[in-house]
């Protein structure tokens, strides 16, 4: 038996990656039926979410950010400032659009607490990973197990509701949402090996 990990200092010694396309924030309803009209066009669309950390105990903030990628563009919806539009609200339930997320329990839990959504044609990265003996279940750890590149995760308790995101904030939300199509037309392509991978660990038969 065996698994795939990777530890923290290995992560560090990686080149850093982040979305080299387009990026468009959409903080009024004027511009979303345009930005879910673009996205139907795709086959394949990463998704994620942001929601402002809360530091005190008991103290839950609203989902802040919805960030949905293809290969070239990625749409930031600012959910703070515009909510969740019927046309999103349909994208997200249309099964037939085809989306991966990862830990989108967490995703859906946060997103119940503000509005009535039936999220339909998802896919959790997390629930591939394990088919491929990776140990891993956290985005910065797989990407870098898979494509030898890091994901900075510099901006993940910055303040997602603050009135405009800063350009590291931007490209840090698109990329976590990018990221999540490689992982997956990686593995469902069937490109990766885990018996080559610089990262095996063997485990004891009593593991």
């Amino acid at each position: 038996m065996y698994k795939i990990a990777i530890g923290k200092e290995q992560i560090n010694a990686l080149p850093v990656i982040s979305f080299g396309g387009q990026i468009v924030v959409i903080d009024t309803m004027s511009r979303v039926n345009a930005a879910i009209a673009t996205l139907r066009k795709y086959p394949l669309a990463g998704f994620d979410t942001e929601t402002r950390p809360s530091f005190r105990k008991g103290v839950l903030h609203k989902m802040a950010l919805m960030q949905i990628s293809t290969h070239d563009i990625c749409f930031l919806f600012r959910l703070n400032k515009i909510g969740l539009p019927l046309k999103l609200k349909e994208y997200l339930e249309d099964g037939t659009c085809h989306k991966v997320g990862l830990s989108l329990h967490d995703d859906w839990n946060v997103l119940h607490r503000q509005h009535d959504v039936h999220p339909q044609g998802f896919t959790d990265v997390q629930d591939l990973v394990g088919r491929y003996h990776i140990g891993d279940n956290s985005l910065q750890k797989i990407y870098a197990i898979l494509f030898g590149q890091k994901i900075s995760k510099s901006q993940q308790l910055s303040n997602w509701e603050a009135d405009v995101l800063t350009e590291a904030q931007q490209h840090y939300a698109a990329t976590d949402a990018w990221a999540c199509i490689n992982i997956y037309e990686y593995l469902t392509g069937g490109n990766y090996n885990p018996e080559t991978s610089p990262y095996k660990i063997v485990l004891s038969d009593e593991e």
